[in-house]
């Protein structure tokens, strides 16, 4: 399935969808689909949104993931089903690179990474399960652009990721365009509630909550 990737007023959904951050896209799109808290980005101040491409790994080898990098490509986020596995670093400098050349926006693994510092200094987010200075082998087989299970939320290709420093969120890519104005919606309700507390106004009454 193809996806607009703009608005009718110009606007990049999947920059607008970073700016709002994972949080707000979260609450604001039925809150649900929230990835596993434990994949988090190596810097910080890392924002991703983008599109999908999936690949399944066998723990502690990286063969496939070579080979899907070439199936993604500019804004795309490559999606890394490891298992969980922390033991080695399937991911590092040389492949960042490799992705950073095709303009991929990111990296999600629920995994390890290595090369940690070199990632952070690239500007290339990455959001991984752990950090591993130990290598792998490159022969077992994987899979490429199927559905895969990524910090206990399935994840189908051309999915929606949406993450920063507070977590990551899957979006359907038919639910879309309703996240994104939900999204919008929060966004100017949060601000109104911003303005009403610097007039004076209290948490309480805006959220309605009894006082005992």
């Amino acid at each position: 399935m193809s996806i607009i990737t703009t608005t009718t007023t110009g606007i990049n959904i999947f920059d607008r969808l970073a700016e709002f951050g994972a949080a707000t896209v979260y609450e604001a799109n039925g809150q649900r689909d929230a990835v596993d808290p434990a994949i988090k980005p190596l810097d910080p101040r890392s924002r991703i949104a983008g599109r999908a491409v999936t690949v399944e790994l066998e723990p502690g080898d990286n063969w496939f993931i070579h080979l899907a990098l070439l199936e993604a490509g500019e804004g795309d986020i490559l999606v890394v089903d490891a298992k969980g596995y922390t033991e080695a670093g399937p991911w590092g400098d040389v492949l960042t690179l490799a992705a950073q050349e095709r303009g991929l926006a990111g990296l999600v693994i629920d995994g390890a990474v290595r090369d940690s510092q070199d990632i952070i200094t690239a500007g290339f987010p990455v959001f991984t399960r752990g950090v591993c200075i130990r290598k792998t082998t490159k022969v077992q087989q994987g899979r490429i652009n199927i559905p895969v299970t990524v910090g206990g939320v399935l994840i189908n290709p051309g999915d929606v990721l949406v993450g920063d420093a507070d977590g990551l969120v899957r979006i359907h890519v038919e639910d879309l365009a309703t996240a994104l104005a939900s999204s919008e919606a929060r966004l100017a309700k949060e601000d109104a509630m911003r303005d009403a507390i610097r007039a004076g106004g209290t948490t309480l009454d805006l959220l309605g909550l009894p006082r005992p």
